[in-house]
């Protein structure tokens, strides 16, 4: 359902907001009339867009806080490296599949109660994991962690398409971003901390108070934007997606009505309390994010963009037992080497979502469309791929020669300092692109961001299990060096898919509109004729009498 809020008709209403060349000019200028895409302030946006990277901000650094602590783990449970590595595979593959079951009852029946149902799931399972007796009771409730905090990055990232506009996206991805990417910087450094002063299975421990405070925050304070729910924000939900801070004052303001015994103050509050009382739920379709992987952009876009995640995390899993070998580093140091790493992702949350922004405004200019932020813009015949992947590729190029000096560096024992260096590179290199994908996804697919979002992380998550299980196999079998040397030369070999992308977007957006169409009014037109066929029999009596 899209709806009216969405504007898709929105490029009829620009074109005509242009005055012709040969106009005299006019004494203001024209403004765009129609509603903005959002009611929430500048201010509320930012809010809601932070809140929402705060739940995603579980999910990495769930896995990343856990990594200092593998050398550790193995001993104390007396199990081998690739055991132990395994925990991290089997909840990267978890990582991919929930979010298509959550991410679509999320479209479907709400933001909050999906939130709210994975902190549940995720809190259970870390005091579990705390308390687990052996390795494969810690396998499974792994896996069940996984399932809580995965798809709160989906949910992110389908909380900024109900209130972003395509205009402004690069800013907010920026935002979301910079929490997530918090979990490289800090992650491992808290995990090696904690595993070397306390133990491993506190990690766990710390991860519940955590996750239970954001908690208490959600409750409390996280609106609902799902747009089948409230639409712009303007419509007033059923009191289950509402705030305690919201409950709590729709009571104070029952209460003032009733003691000032004034009687059309209470009838305008009980009018406003009515306006969407119902519960809207839809059934969950994780087939939803299965087709979308069938779409010749989205499959191009979702396969090839797994490369790099997939080296991202081959190198941080293979950097504990690494660093720990070839340079004597103990828990705590070898978390402390997360650091430039997660510092050049940060960089490139930062810096790159402004560029973004710009590139967008650049393209605008170029065709003469007019350009707000406040304002969806119709993308049927503008050049998003363009103006998205023209900011990735060079990042990504420049994260795939690294990759290349990565593995060398490592196999010939290179400075410390060195390492660090091309830690933060990559870090710019692989989260920027990543970031720029991340806007393209959801702005191909505006009214299914939820379902989009665990498409990418079902290809992003379990080619990266594939990587994390084989990274140190290969590692010992051909050497470091040439380990890393194939996954950048796959990245290399594959990046001219972009190309096709950047050249036959659009016409692969209105070969799936018009599809999209078409199926409409095929079941419209089966509905016709279903109740036709029903008028048709009720004017026949039984048996032929009259």
């Amino acid at each position: 359902m899209a709806p009216a809020s969405y504007h898709d008709d929105s490029k009829e209403a620009g074109a005509e907001a242009l005055p012709a060349a040969s106009d005299p000019p006019s004494e203001a200028p024209v403004l765009d009339s129609r509603p903005d895409y959002s009611i929430f302030t500048t201010w509320e946006k930012t809010s809601i867009v932070l809140g929402a990277a705060a739940g995603a901000f579980l999910s990495p650094l769930t896995g990343q806080i856990y990594l200092p602590a593998l050398n550790l783990l193995a001993q104390d449970l007396k199990i081998t490296d690739a055991q132990a590595n395994l925990t991290v595979t089997t909840y990267m593959i978890f990582q991919g599949i929930t979010p298509m079951f959550i991410g679509s009852f999320a479209d479907g029946a709400g933001r909050r109660p999906a939130y709210l149902l994975c902190f549940v799931v995720y809190i259970a399972a870390n005091i579990g994991c705390a308390l687990s007796p052996n390795y494969v009771a810690l396998l499974i409730l792994r896996m069940l962690q996984s399932a809580g905090s995965s798809t709160t990055v989906a949910l992110c990232q389908a909380v900024v398409s109900d209130i972003i506009t395509s205009a402004e996206r690069g800013q907010y991805v920026g935002y979301v971003t910079v929490p997530v990417l918090l979990a490289p910087a800090v992650g491992p450094v808290l995990g090696g901390a904690i595993a070397h002063y306390l133990g491993w299975r506190w990690i766990f421990w710390f991860l519940t108070i955590l996750a239970g405070a954001i908690t208490i925050l959600y409750a409390m304070f996280m609106p609902e934007t799902c747009r089948r729910i409230v639409d712009d924000g303007s419509v007033r939900p059923h009191p289950i997606y509402r705030t305690l801070w919201q409950l709590w004052k729709d009571a104070l303001q029952k209460r003032k009505a009733r003691r000032s015994e004034d009687a059309s103050a209470l009838q305008r509050t009980a009018s406003r309390a009515s306006v969407r009382q119902s519960l809207r739920l839809k059934r969950p379709n994780p087939l939803r994010s299965l087709t979308i992987l069938f779409e010749v952009e989205m499959s191009i876009l979702l396969f090839y963009s797994a490369i790099p995640f997939a080296s991202f995390y081959a190198i941080a899993t293979a950097m504990p037992s690494q660093l720990g070998e070839n340079y004597g580093l103990d828990d705590l140091k070898v978390g402390l080497m997360y650091l430039p790493l997660g510092g050049g992702s940060m960089f490139a949350a930062i810096a790159m979502g402004r560029v973004i922004n710009w590139n967008y405004r650049r393209h605008c200019k170029k065709l003469g469309v007019p350009f707000e932020r406040s304002k969806q813009q119709d993308l049927s015949e503008f050049p998003i791929e363009k103006a998205r992947l023209e900011v990735g590729i060079p990042l990504l190029s420049l994260s795939t020669v690294v990759l290349f000096a990565w593995g060398w560096a490592l196999q010939y024992h290179a400075h410390l300092a060195v390492l660090c260096v091309l830690l933060f590179i990559m870090g710019v290199g692989i989260i920027g692109y990543s970031n720029t994908t991340g806007a393209l996804i959801v702005d191909v697919n505006p009214s299914n961001a939820g379902a989009a979002t665990a498409s990418n992380n079902l290809t992003r998550c379990l080619i990266g299990a594939a990587a994390t299980a084989v990274i140190n196999p290969m590692i010992k079998g051909i050497g470091a060096g040439w380990a890393f040397f194939i996954l950048g030369a796959l990245q290399l070999v594959g990046a001219p898919v972009l190309l096709l992308v950047m050249r036959n977007g659009i016409q692969w957006r209105k070969a799936k509109e018009a599809r999209r169409r078409q199926k409409k009014e095929r079941k419209a037109s089966r509905v016709a004729n279903a109740e036709t066929s029903q008028g048709q029999q009720a004017d026949y009596p039984p048996d032929g009498k009259e």
